[in-house]
Parts: structure tokens; C-alpha cells; sequence
């Protein structure tokens, strides 16, 4: 954001250096209730000494810090209003990420807050008890503002999580720790760049954490702009995988080491019962890393010079105590049944594409969602309500991409054909596209229709999410839509909708097609569009005038297209 970069109250010019020892993990205020008030405004933080670093955060009043925000805890059922002032000097957007709620609720793009206004969302809670996460969204700034500090966590708790012998005592066995990384200029102000050179947690550099001897448990966001994180502990011991991005799992998952990559979360259980008077690190064990995994290539020009690239580092400092007065000692067997949703039930498959491409005045390589940049005009898909839809996302690059999707928590259903490890079998809405690999998962959109306003998806890495890698769909009412407004063939393999048209027109077809053409009734080529292999595809209208056009998927099963205008 403009601003920020100008508005600097202090510089210096000596060697960026960190202080010796540690410094104490920030375990982020809380925030509950049926109303809750976030302000965004910009601030510093003093990190290097006297040296003021200009950052922005939310509610740096009550958290005695102008970065990151407070923890929102929510629970399931309840109905929950948001005030979000913006103080900034920039307009911005809070995003609900991984909620369940309206689009017009959803802080995407299309929801902006200018300076000095208010913005009031409010939603009834419907998600799992799990992890989740606000921050802006802002298209084309969404980079900056994170890495200027802006977001907080969310923590949304139920009865099946209640009814299990897990740690829950926030900021005692029960700790949020958001993970990212900055880099600073000599005059120790922020660099806006996918990669930082030092780790922070919570925004606290060198982050040390005294811990109980006993059953901890860690929800562990990566808001990292880009990099990715091998985690796992300098001991080599094992942790227990009890969450994914949107619920708890079956069981625990044993694993020593875990990629979480721009956006996911894991909750983690860690057995520090016999380690009274120890010390040990949660580390990133990075140098595994390929040049093709965010986090993993080295590039040796700015703004994408990566200095932890492949290597080890560490993460956070964890110093063990006594435990607490009623410590949870054991790791439970079984958590919660997860009614994942079955891939007969799904209606559609829609396959999506990402891709590495040259566009001409564009410097050096896009990376492209459906093989076009983000175009808030466009809807790239009329979902209908209620539908079950597996999504197929074929990338034909050579980078991995943290696909997110908007409004519907999913499961995977395979990589390359094969059935996710076990720690990706709950509810997820940010998986890890690797190059050349191709990610199915399944979801359910069951409500709020609204064709006016759209939700997102994207890549998670807000460079290439503020560069265009994203596109949009909306949920239509499937009732209207069929009896209104829907064209189907005479056999039911193919539709179109709406139908009559006037800007858009949606085809959708029960085998993937790869060519579309319409001609006027005396037979002239008026379109013909090349589309990667799909079974739906939107298609602009804006040059064709009102009449009725064939439209042909593959040169067959020709049908009537009426535009008005």
C-alpha cells in the first residue's frame, strides 16, 4: 500500500542484525461474543531497539501491539456480527478464510472498506470446530497488506471437539502460532517481497515458548506470503496430526514431519510429559525442498531472492517446565467420525487447469488459472445450489500452487490418482497443486445462492494471487434456473444457462469437451473457442446481438442459444 512505503517516521542505516537470545512467543489477545469489533490502522513496532519499523495491525489498542490481531473464537450455532473499521490510509478487505458464510459476507475482492469506513458482515456459524484465519483481500494489494501485518486467527469450537480429552486452555496447552517470514531494508522498514530472510511467529522475531510438561497442543497457521514449511522438531520426535484446515480428523495421525504450505493449518499434539528441564525446536526442515515447491527455489534476482531457501532453520524455541495443575497426559485413539462426501453423489466434474505462461507485456512468466488472468467482470462458473461437484485441477506448470477455494470446506479424493495421505482425509479448503500433478476433491454447495455476488479461488501465494492467478464463481438457484432459464438437450448430455443470455452463457456437458463454436441461423461462424478439456466452461456474449444463435460442442449436439440485450 502506497502509504505505508512513504509514511516512515525513522531510518538507519546499520548491519540488520537480531538481538542475542530469544524473545518471548506473543500469544494474541481474544475476542468473542455475538458482536466483535476489529479496527484496522497502521502503527510501528519497535523490534530492532529505538529503530521504528512501520507496520499495521488490528486492535492495537487492546493488544498493545500495531501487528497481526486478535484471536476470534466463535462457536458453532451462534450468530456473530462484525464491525471492522478501517482506519488505514488505504482501503482494504477482511476475508473470513475458510468460513462458511454469504459471499456478500465474505471479504473477498468484492467487498472493499475505504478508508475511514465501517463495514458490518454477520453470519451464522456452520463450521467445524477447527483453525481458521482473517486477513485482507484486497486484489492487487493482498501482498503488502499481509506482509505489513494485517490478520488474526479464528478459532471456531463445538460440542463433538468439547466432548474429547484434548488441550483447550488458550495460551496454556493450547497455542495459536501463526508462522511467516520478513525481510527488512537498512532502514529496517519491510520489504514488500514473496520471501523474508528471518522467521516470525506471531510477529515475534526469535520466538521462545515456555511449556508445560505435558500434552500440548499447537494450532499452527502458515500465513506466509509464499514460503512453505517441512515442520517437524530438532529431536526428531513425533507429533500427532488431529486437525486439517476445517475439522478435526478420524484419529490422530503420527508423522515427523509435515508440509504446510501459503494458507493451511494443522493442529498438532506434542507429548512433552518426560521433558521437564529440556529444550528443542519446532524447526522447518526446508533443505528437502525442490526448486519447484514454494519456499524450495532459488532465484537470483529481486524480489525473489530467497535467502532460506533449502535449507533447515528454526522455527521457535520451546523451553520446558512444570506441568500445569490438571494436564492432559495421553493422546486419544479416535477423535470425531468425518462424513467426507462420497464421490458418487457428485453431479459434475469440472476441470480446471494452472499453468505457466508468456503473455505479451507481462515480465517474465504468469502462472494462470483456466488459462486467463483474474477479471472481476467474469464468472468463471454458475455452480447450482445443492449441488455436489468434484473439481479437477490439472497443473501442466512447473511450480507447485496452494489451491483456495471460497465458502465450501472439501476432501481430497486423490493425487495423481492416488488416495491422499491420511492427514489430508478431513476437511480441507487449501491443498498443494504440485508441478505437474493433478489434485481431485469433492464439495458441497448447499447454500446461499446469489448470483450477484461471487466467491473465489485462487492460488494462496499473493503474488500470483494479486497478479491474476484467481477466478470466481457464484451460486445459482438450481430451482430458478431449470425452470426458467436452462436449456437442455434433447438427450440431457449438454445445457446452457441463463437462457434466454445477455452477457454470459454457461455450457455445461456430461463428457469433457475441448471446442465450442457459435454460428448465426443462416450459418455464419460468429465464436469459436478452444477451451482446455472440461465438462462447463463461461463464455462472454458482450459482442453478439440479440438473436438466436446454434451453439456446437465438438461440431455435434448442436442447440438454440437466444441473446437479448
Amino acid at each position: 500500500m502506497s502509504s505505508f512505503t512513504i509514511f516512515l517516521l525513522c531510518c538507519c542505516t546499520s548491519t540488520f542484525m537480531f538481538a542475542q537470545g530469544y524473545n518471548a512467543l506473543w500469544i494474541p489477545d481474544t475476542l468473542s461474543g455475538n458482536t466483535i469489533t476489529l479496527t484496522a490502522k497502521q502503527g510501528s513496532m519497535m523490534w530492532w531497539g529505538s529503530t521504528m519499523t512501520m507496520t499495521a495491525g488490528f486492535n492495537a489498542e487492546q493488544t498493545g501491539r500495531a501487528f497481526w490481531g486478535p484471536t476470534i473464537i466463535l462457536r458453532k450455532g451462534d450468530s456473530v456480527h462484525m464491525v471492522v473499521k478501517n482506519e488505514l490510509e488505504d482501503t482494504t478487505t477482511v476475508h473470513w478464510h475458510g468460513m462458511h458464510l454469504p459471499a456478500v459476507m465474505d471479504g473477498g475482492p468484492h467487498q472493499p472498506i475505504p478508508p475511514g469506513t465501517t463495514w458490518s458482515p454477520y453470519w451464522k456459524v456452520d463450521n467445524h470446530a477447527a483453525t481458521y484465519w482473517y486477513h485482507p483481500h484486497l486484489h492487487m494489494m493482498a501482498q503488502e497488506q499481509l506482509l505489513m501485518g494485517l490478520g488474526g486467527m479464528m478459532i471456531v469450537r463445538d460440542d463433538e471437539e468439547a466432548a474429547l480429552a484434548l488441550p483447550r486452555t488458550y495460551g496454556v496447552d493450547d497455542i495459536p502460532l501463526a508462522l511467516s517470514d520478513r525481510a527488512v531494508d537498512a532502514s529496517k522498514q519491510i520489504k514488500v517481497k514473496p520471501y523474508g530472510d528471518s522467521m516470525q511467529v506471531n510477529g515475534v522475531f526469535r520466538a521462545e515458548w515456555n511449556a508445560p510438561s505435558q500434552v500440548v497442543r499447537f494450532r499452527i497457521l502458515n500465513a506466509s506470503t509464499e514460503r512453505s514449511y517441512n515442520l517437524g522438531f530438532s529431536d526428531q520426535r513425533s507429533f500427532h496430526v488431529i486437525a486439517s484446515d476445517g475439522g478435526l480428523l478420524a484419529k490422530p495421525v503420527t508423522l515427523d514431519r509435515y508440509l504446510l504450505s501459503s494458507g493451511e493449518r494443522i493442529e498438532i499434539l506434542v507429548d512433552l510429559s518426560k521433558d521437564a528441564g529440556k529444550d528443542l525446536f519446532l524447526k522447518a526442515f526446508n533443505s528437502v525442498l525442490a526448486q519447484n515447491v514454494p519456499g524450495g527455489d532459488r532465484i537470483p534476482v529481486e524480489p525473489f531472492v530467497n535467502a532460506l531457501a533449502r535449507i533447515d532453520f528454526n522455527i521457535m524455541h520451546i523451553v520446558v517446565g512444570a506441568p500445569t495443575s490438571d494436564p492432559i497426559t495421553a493422546i486419544p485413539a479416535a477423535l470425531v467420525t468425518v462424513q467426507a462426501l462420497k464421490e458418487s453423489d457428485a453431479v459434475r466434474t469440472r476441470a480446471l487447469t494452472i499453468s505457466d505462461t508468456n503473455i505479451a507485456g507481462n515480465a517474465g512468466v504468469s502462472f494462470l488459472i483456466n488459462h486467463r488472468l483474474f477479471d472481476e467482470n467474469f464468472i468463471d462458473y454458475n455452480v447450482p445450489l445443492g449441488s455436489t461437484e468434484i473439481w479437477s485441477i490439472a497443473n501442466s506448470g512447473n511450480f507447485s500452487h496452494p489451491f483456495h477455494i471460497h465458502d465450501v470446506e472439501f476432501n481430497v479424493l486423490s493425487r495423481k490418482g492416488v488416495a491422499p495421505p491420511e492427514a489430508e482425509r478431513g476437511w480441507k479448503d487449501v491443498v498443494l497443486v504440485n508441478a505437474k500433478e493433478t489434485v481431485r476433491f469433492i464439495a458441497r454447495f448447499a447454500d446461499f445462492a446469489d448470483a450477484q455476488h461471487p466467491y473465489m479461488f485462487h492460488c494462496h501465494i499473493a503474488l500470483h494471487e494479486d497478479e491474476g492467478m484467481m477466478g470466481q464463481f457464484v451460486v445459482v438457484d438450481t430451482i430458478a434456473t431449470t425452470s426458467v432459464s436452462e436449456q437442455r438437450s434433447a438427450d440431457g448430455t449438454t445445457s446452457m444457462y441463463p437462457v434466454p443470455a445477455s452477457s454470459h452463457v454457461t455450457i455445461t456437458s456430461t463428457t469433457p469437451f475441448t471446442h465450442v463454436t457459435i454460428r448465426s441461423m443462416l450459418g455464419e461462424m460468429v465464436a469459436d473457442h478452444t477451451v482446455a478439456s472440461t465438462m462447463s466452461e463461461t463464455f462472454r456474449l458482450a459482442s453478439l446481438p440479440s438473436a438466436t444463435y446454434v451453439v456446437q460442442l465438438d461440431g455435434q449436439r448442436p442447440s438454440l442459444l437466444v441473446v437479448n440485450k
